[in-house]
């Protein structure tokens, strides 16, 4: 929103939602049911059948700049400007398909009124001749002072302050604008449509090509990353006044008075309005920074969850990223599409960079391994899997990274023992493996509510389940158990004086339950109601109950200058991450020496004590932000 909204800012159809597409149903109904029941080729309407699937491309393309550009930046070496990118950026940049439905609603409403439009054929080099001399000329040019122009204080905070609102620009940025600015851009931009509709020289190629040219040039324009290979300008040098590159626009939203064309940088060249560091910031760009700069101290090896988790990663959609898994309103559309893009992320051989992040002059990278939780759960799999991890942990260890925590279940102990089967192939590993344990179980210590005796725990018998039932043991609380091999197990594990906390039960009756892996709902259906249920495993339990308190799986909430994070960890809340990631962040501040892996363990109050030192704070659903007067947790 701008600074000082002026009138017709919101867009029309602002309340609608996802709904919005509903208001070109109707004209793309019928444009359909024209040209398939035209009883001849001459008397089918192309340019008016096109505007729908033309909707449909420019979708798919924009949000194809979106996962580039993404991806690029998450490299860090060509980014342009480094700073971070905020959720306050990203809810203000969802509704970038705004102008896409109000280019088809223009189509179709030209095509209504225009009987010329009628009979477009698919090309005319005339009208191809007309637009570009036309864009070249008035559109270029009234664009520019148009652009001045918004830059006065009385426009510039009642509508352009808007767009400039982001710094650190994405590819959709180039299309967010007032409802009210956005109009008067169609109109400028329609000039050499309605020309050529008026000339008789229109065509389904030229209309819809230049569509396609603004949408590239848009994009290419806000991608915060250098793409414009130096060889096309040595190749045609006047190429330089033709057109413009990221780094050239980016100054634009980094110095607000300079570099104001549109595509072209003519015309700021001849009124003196060029920057005088675009060469030099263009070149520095395009060789990139220096490794040792952007290079990993920290790798967060994670893997796809359900095939949803395919555009709720930082690479897919934007909006549904940057909110829980689970908790965006299109959840059926999206598992629709994920049919069709899991199987085809699952050829991908080796793992992805999808988040870059800096606390602390530390370099924080997030690493997908393209696999979903059926594969790791699959025997069939569990090889494939285990060596893309294994790679990954290569390909950390010599990219310079200092610290890798092992997410989800890239860490299970029948893959490789909780990360230890790669210290034990590689005793030299520099990199330290960090499965997070005495972390997560510090997190699920605070979440217990204060005054609890006894606990019941359920689920399968792990490392973080032992640790878990040390600690309590210490502390003095009753954990009892209804399963006799977990009961064995642990028991077996425990010092003699620590064995008589462990109790061997038949009864459901305690108020808090630690629930770990496959727990069913049958056995929550027996617990008394209000009881607590608090997961210290790396997936939530299903929610089988109303009358119960269901706590977050172990996670703390990350320091105010945690810079760069602008998607949602699964189904976790904004600037919220799992124990087990922010466990390895800690390691890597702390300057840990060893590695916390197989049977090897931090220390749960060490790890505890050096994450709220370093400004995580606890967190938890019902008790948010989750700490108590004097700032420990609730054990």
């Amino acid at each position: 929103m701008a600074s000082k909204p002026g009138p017709l800012t919101q867009w029309p159809w602002h309340n609608l939602g996802n709904y919005k597409y509903a208001l070109v149903a109707p004209s793309a109904a019928y444009s359909t049911y024209r040209f398939v029941t035209a009883s001849s080729a001459a008397e089918r309407d192309l340019l008016n059948f096109m505007v729908f699937p033309m909707l449909l491309l420019r979708l798919l393309y924009g949000q194809l700049w979106i996962t580039v550009s993404r991806h690029q930046t998450a490299r860090s070496k060509h980014k342009i400007v480094n700073k971070s990118l905020d959720f306050e950026q990203i809810d203000r940049e969802r509704n970038w398909d705004d102008q896409i439905i109000l280019t088809a609603l223009v189509f179709y409403l030209v095509s209504a009124t225009m009987p010329q439009a009628h009979v477009a054929p698919w090309w005319s080099t005339k009208g191809m001749v007309v637009t570009a001399v036309l864009h070249a000329g008035p559109v270029e040019f009234l664009y520019y002072w148009l652009h001045r122009a918004l830059h006065h204080h009385w426009l510039y905070a009642r509508y352009h302050s808007h767009h400039h609102a982001s710094i650190v620009t994405e590819p959709i940025t180039s299309v967010i604008h007032p409802f009210a600015e956005e109009v008067v851009y169609f109109v400028l931009l329609a000039i050499p449509i309605l020309s050529t509709v008026a000339t008789g020289t229109v065509s389904v190629v030229t209309a819809n090509g230049y569509l396609v040219y603004i949408d590239f040039m848009n994009y290419l324009g806000h991608c915060n990353f250098e793409l414009v290979p130096k060889c096309l300008f040595h190749v045609f040098p006047p190429l330089k006044y033709l057109l413009y590159t990221p780094s050239f626009h980016s100054l634009h939203h980094t110095q607000f008075r300079t570099n104001y064309s549109l595509f072209m940088p003519v015309y700021d060249y001849i009124y003196g309005t060029t920057d005088k560091s675009s060469d030099e910031l263009y070149e520095r760009t395009l060789q990139g920074r220096d490794e040792a700069a952007w290079r990993p101290d920290v790798v967060h090896l994670t893997h796809l969850t359900a095939p949803e988790s395919v555009f709720h990663n930082r690479l897919g959609f934007a909006a549904v990223a940057s909110n829980p898994l689970g908790a965006a309103a299109s959840g059926h559309l999206l598992r629709a599409a994920s049919a069709v893009a899991s199987p085809l992320l699952s050829l991908f051989a080796s793992t992805f960079r999808s988040e870059a992040n800096r606390l602390d002059k530390l370099n924080i990278e997030t690493w997908v391994i393209p696999r979903f939780t059926s594969h790791y759960t699959s025997k069939s799999d569990g090889y494939k899997v285990s060596r893309l991890i294994e790679k990954a942990v290569s390909d950390a260890e010599a990219s310079g990274a200092r610290v890798l925590t092992l997410g989800l279940l890239n860490q299970g102990y029948d893959l490789n023992r909780n990360g230890e089967l790669y210290v034990v192939r590689k005793p030299s590993l520099k990199t330290k493996i960090v499965d997070g344990t005495s972390l997560a179980v510090a997190a699920v210590l605070n979440m217990i509510p204060q005054d609890t005796k006894d606990v019941l725990l359920l689920g399968n018998a792990n490392k973080i389940s032992l640790v878990l039932t040390l600690s309590l043991c210490k502390r003095e609380i009753q954990v009892r158990m209804v399963n006799k091999e977990l009961y064995e197990c642990l028991k077996q594990q425990l010092q003699p004086e620590m064995q008589e906390h462990l109790v061997l039960s038949c009864s459901y009756s305690s108020k808090v339950w630690l629930v770990g892996d496959g727990v069913t709902d049958e056995e929550q259906m027996k617990a008394q109601k209000g009881s607590h249920f608090v997961p210290y495993s790396q997936f939530p339990p299903n929610k089988a109950r109303n009358d119960c308190v269901y706590h977050c799986t172990p996670a703390l909430l990350v320091p105010e200058s945690f810079e760069n994070l602008h998607v949602c960890e699964n189904w976790l809340p904004r600037r919220v991450m799992s124990a087990w990631r922010a466990a390895g962040i800690v390691h890597a501040l702390e300057k840990w020496d060893g590695h916390e892996c197989g049977g090897r363990v931090t220390g749960v109050q060490k790890a505890w004590s050096a994450a709220l030192a370093r400004g995580f704070r606890p967190y938890d659903y019902h008790h948010h932000p989750g700490i108590t007067h004097d700032g420990r947790g609730g054990l």
